[in-house]
């Protein structure tokens, strides 16, 4: 039917439901995000059969000390006398500190953990912390239907989260700047309903020759706000003064806010980086991965303006290794070393010896 919603567009609709708080169905599983669960909808799901589970990345297991026998996450079985501040506090790390011991937990070992992991990069896809409460449905058709849920095929959403959803072009126009007169903003759409992307091509740069070119990630704190707890907004600025007096160049600005997780999570990280722990540390007690971000969106902008090599003003070894695996060739490496305060001091240091950012 041309009106019917196909996978991507009701994954679209299940990242908008779980973020309200509404529960989706998956497969056979229903989901409810830990972070928007309500109290009324925690207290509504432990009356219905079957044990349900609270599913957590590997990573937020490792901090909690449970048992991760799925490898990239475990299933929490929730304890009849579950609250929703004790979901939280499993979800959030915020008061690790103050209530270290919030176990002992039990968790799953038997059946398949496919469902999880793809519900909890479904919950990771829509910006919220990695941890779902999760039960399995003898009818989910039905149960869907009755209470008006947003259901999605489990294998076409398993696939579709992992790969990298298709750019179109929307519009480009001309755009003065400080850094050049001769600029123009292009702005590219996903078709998953994700954030949009931008190119900003300075001058008229040679399509056979390794443009000037940055893969540079949405900073709001650093290149809106002037933070000193990053060095991105003095590397944009850099950047693009740097593209200026070349005469040409290409600025590829990915909305991949705080290292692929978004700002709100990032700020969580920010809050345990007070706390004492560093960038990865805080990541990983969040349940993430040191660096979620998606590189080969850019390499599919380059393409989409017709460039195949690049000058790459990173000190990212990642950034060159996923373009080259992305099809663009990184004809040479250009540092860009500034930012540097004693606010970030150990942010960048942090950097260097995990991350393998040359500074």
């Amino acid at each position: 039917m041309p009106f019917t919603p196909d996978v991507t567009e009701m994954l679209a609709r299940a990242r908008a439901d779980l973020r309200m708080g509404v529960p989706v169905i998956l497969g056979n599983i229903l989901v409810l995000a830990a972070e928007t669960l309500t109290e009324d909808r925690l207290a509504h799901m432990m009356t219905l059969d079957g044990q349900a589970v609270l599913a957590i990345t590997a990573r937020r297991a490792q901090t909690l000390k449970a048992r991760a026998y799925d490898g990239t996450l475990a299933r929490i079985l929730l304890p009849s006398d579950a609250t929703l501040k004790w979901v939280h506090s499993i979800a959030d790390p915020a008061d690790d500190l103050s209530a270290p011991m919030k176990g002992p937990f039990i968790t799953g070992r038997e059946g398949s953990a496919d469902l999880h992991e793809t519900a909890l990069n479904l919950v990771k896809s829509a910006r919220l912390l990695p941890a779902a409460v999760i039960l399995a449905l003898d009818h989910p058709a039905a149960f869907a239907a009755f209470h008006s849920l947003t259901a999605v095929d489990s294998a076409a959403a398993a696939l579709l989260l992992q790969a990298n959803s298709p750019l179109h072009s929307v519009v480009h126009a001309r755009l003065p700047m400080e850094a050049s007169d001769a600029g123009q903003l292009h702005v590219f759409r996903p078709e998953n309903g994700g954030e949009e992307h931008y190119a900003i091509e300075i001058g008229r740069p040679d399509r056979s020759a390794p443009v000037l070119c940055r893969l540079h990630s949405a900073c709001f704190t650093g290149d809106v706000l002037g933070s000193l707890k990053c060095d991105c907004g003095p590397q944009l600025h850099a950047a693009m003064i740097q593209m200026g007096k070349a005469g040409s160049g290409v600025l590829l600005y990915l909305n991949q806010e705080g290292r692929g997780i978004g700002l709100a999570n990032k700020m969580r990280a920010y809050s345990l980086q007070d706390q004492g722990f560093d960038t990865v540390e805080a990541n990983h007690r969040l349940g993430f991965e040191d660096d979620e971000r998606d590189f080969r969106l850019g390499a599919d902008i380059l393409k989409k303006m017709g460039f195949s090599s690049v000058q790459l003003l990173t000190n990212n070894p990642r950034k060159v290794d996923m373009m080259a695996h992305s099809g663009i060739t990184v004809a040479k490496r250009v540092p860009l070393a500034v930012g540097e305060n004693p606010h970030n001091a150990k942010y960048l240091a942090t950097k260097a010896s995990k991350s393998g950012h040359f500074l």
